[in-house]
């Protein structure tokens, strides 16, 4: 084509400019570049190293200064082939976790684990690493019933426990005495919790250490089914009944957390709320259990059957739960969220090996200020929930047929039973529902306030005496129970989520700490706080109408609402993944993110260099844009 007017050359065809291109000065031109070499030969290899020929290449110069576009075909290999290695490189990059190799040449290995730490809280807890596999929930599903039927059989029989051997007190002690059993296998849960979660996080896997936690409880339970009474083996039948009780509560510190880490990581995104929900309805569902072969037991045997030998059926009916739950558990395949991040939990381990500091996760868990922030709000989060289940579950049906005797104990199992079923499905659809909410934390913010006021309604309730009365007393507290605990699972996995070589640890720490110190002392408190109240009443002239009695009564309830108001200020303080929609808020994402500042901006520095990479191989004209040269 022939020149203009203005003397100015034009291209022989229009190219469109590379996205984000390079600018250079007008002055810079070919005609700076140092000569090129000679264009090889017809019988040149195609090995041999590419070359620029100016002379046949296509230039422009656009009136906003751009560079000149070389024909990338120009070069020995193709556009796509270049591209493919760049791509490769960047990947392997991205495998480190940091933001380019040469950024850490000069760190020590101290700084660059540090980085690596910080880094994990952006990582994955957006993406859908989960395929909604089925077995992963049946797995936890199972062993949930299994373990939590043989750790609920014990509370639920505890008058008939503390009967046979604590027969030298009284009833009343008898009854503390088997409860304080119960608290026993309490202060196990978190060194069970400390246990497991080195299994599942940094040994074996989330599979093998709910292997390890189902095989751990069957021992004791068959134990405590055969174990003689204080009348035959004298002092040392409850000595071995409380160690029993620990190996059964260092069992059930990893099955619950477990199955949670197991099930959620296995989930998208969009159906993590539900199946966490199934996984907690499942351990009601142990309780569930548990209750429906006890009121079999007391209504098919006489008091005296039961008191002699009857208690022990319900524990060695465990036996015939095993087989069933180890061929499900046999299908179930590893957590893939957990087993992509093998990498970095290898790298973690070598670099731990070279400096001769070989660590458990619970120290990594509690040497973070951002770890221990979340830790201490999730304990918060659970001190209402664990105390509101217990108190509801386990001491009602205790209260109002032993100390109380306003029922029989077998209409107590029943009415408990009822009670548990209708909260299992207000609990699966308040799991449904808070897949839907912006934030999980919403669902809690309503059912906690509920608990601050159902739970002293509940034993108002209880005064009037009436079989309506305990019913819709009861059913009340566990609507507001299964708002919190719809969404709960899932919300305390996604707290971990950031790093899945410390969730297991995270969550079963988390969970059962607060178990052992608001849920295990629940039975205690609330007899203390029963026997208070009594004194109370008699105090006050030993009128027993429902007047006198009414505040005196409440008492445990208002134990639960000091705890819910805990749990209503954790869920306002407590420290989110900045990356989880459904769990964060805007101040405290801002709090995290002035935490991890420095390398947020490493993080950044990465994305931009990969952006400027592949702006310049990804035209969609195949050209190659060399740099600038200054």
């Amino acid at each position: 084509m022939e020149p203009s007017e203005e003397g100015t050359q034009q291209p022989q065809q229009l190219q469109r400019p590379v996205p984000h291109a390079r600018r250079t000065d007008s002055s810079v031109a070919l005609s700076n570049l140092p000569p090129p070499p000679p264009p090889p030969s017809q019988s040149t290899s195609m090995a041999s190293a590419p070359v620029f020929d100016t002379t046949t290449t296509t230039t422009s110069t656009t009136g906003n200064g751009a560079a000149p576009m070389i024909d990338a075909t120009k070069f020995g290999r193709s556009s796509s082939a270049r591209q493919r290695s760049f791509t490769a490189r960047i990947e392997g990059m991205e495998k480190l976790q940091t933001p380019f190799a040469e950024d850490n040449e000069n760190l020590t290995e101290a700084e660059k684990r540090m980085k690596e730490e910080e880094l994990s809280f952006y990582s994955a807890s957006d993406n859908d690493h989960g395929d909604d596999n089925i077995w992963g929930l049946l797995s936890g599903v199972g062993g949930n019933i299994y373990e939590w039927y043989d750790f609920a059989v014990y509370g639920l029989l505890a008058p008939e426990i503390g009967a046979s051997f604590f027969p030298q007190s009284s009833k009343e002690l008898q009854l503390v005495n088997s409860f304080g059993v119960y608290l026993a296998a309490f202060v196990m849960r978190p060194i069970g919790a400390i246990l497991f979660g080195e299994i599942g996080d940094r040994m074996v896997g989330r599979k093998h250490a709910l292997v390890v936690s189902i095989l751990l409880i069957t021992v004791p339970s068959v134990l405590m089914g055969v174990l003689p009474g204080y009348a035959k083996w004298g002092v040392l039948s409850p000595v071995l009944l409380v160690l029993l009780r620990m190996m059964q509560g260092l069992s059930v510190g990893g099955q619950l957390a477990g199955s949670y880490v197991l099930s959620i990581e296995q989930s998208s995104s969009r159906t993590r709320g539900f199946r966490g929900s199934v996984c907690d309805a499942s351990s009601v569902g142990g309780f569930l259990l548990a209750s429906l072969v006890t009121s079999c037991v007391r209504w098919s045997l006489t008091k005296d059957q039961v008191d002699a030998w009857g208690w022990r059926l319900p524990f060695l009916f465990s036996l015939l739960l095993a087989p069933l739950l180890y061929h499900v558990v046999s299908h179930t395949e590893e957590s893939k969220f957990w087993a992509e991040r093998s990498e970095q939990k290898e790298m973690q381990e070598e670099i731990r090996e070279a400096e001769g500091d070989s660590r458990p996760a619970i120290y990594d868990l509690l040497s973070s200020p951002f770890r221990r922030r979340q830790l201490v709000g999730m304990i918060g989060i659970l001190s209402a929930t664990t105390s509101t289940f217990y108190i509801l579950f386990l001491w009602t049906p205790v209260y109002l047929s032993e100390l109380r005797g306003v029922v029989t104990q077998a209409h107590a199992d029943s009415m408990n039973f009822m009670v548990v079923g209708i909260y299992i499905c207000f609990l699966l659809s308040c799991g449904r529902l808070s897949d839907t909410f912006p934030h999980r934390m919403d669902l809690m913010r309503i059912g906690l306030p509920g608990i601050i006021v159902a739970c002293p309604v509940m034993f108002a309730l209880f005064e009037t005496e009436s079989w309506w009365g305990y019913l819709i007393g009861q059913l009340l507290l566990a609507a507001c129970l299964s708002m919190i605990n719809g969404g709960l699972a899932a919300f305390e996995v996604e707290m971990w989520m950031a790093d899945p070589t410390l969730s297991f640890t995270g969550v079963a720490v988390g969970h059962n700490v607060a178990a052992t110190l608001f849920g295990g002392t629940m039975p205690l408190m609330a007899t203390f706080l029963y026997y208070k109240s009594q004194e109370l009443i008699n105090n006050a002239g030993g009128v027993d109408d429902f007047l006198h009695s009414l505040v005196p009564r409440m008492l445990p309830g208002f134990y639960v609402s000091i705890l819910g108001l805990v749990s209503l200020i954790s869920v306002s303080c407590i420290v989110k993944h900045p990356h989880d929609v459904r769990t964060g808020a805007p101040k405290l994402r801002a709090a995290v993110e002035a935490e991890n500042r420095k390398f947020r901006a490493a993080l950044d520095a990465k994305k931009k260099r990969r952006k400027n990479m592949e702006d310049q191989l990804n035209n969609t004209d195949g050209h190659y844009l060399p740099p600038q040269i200054t």
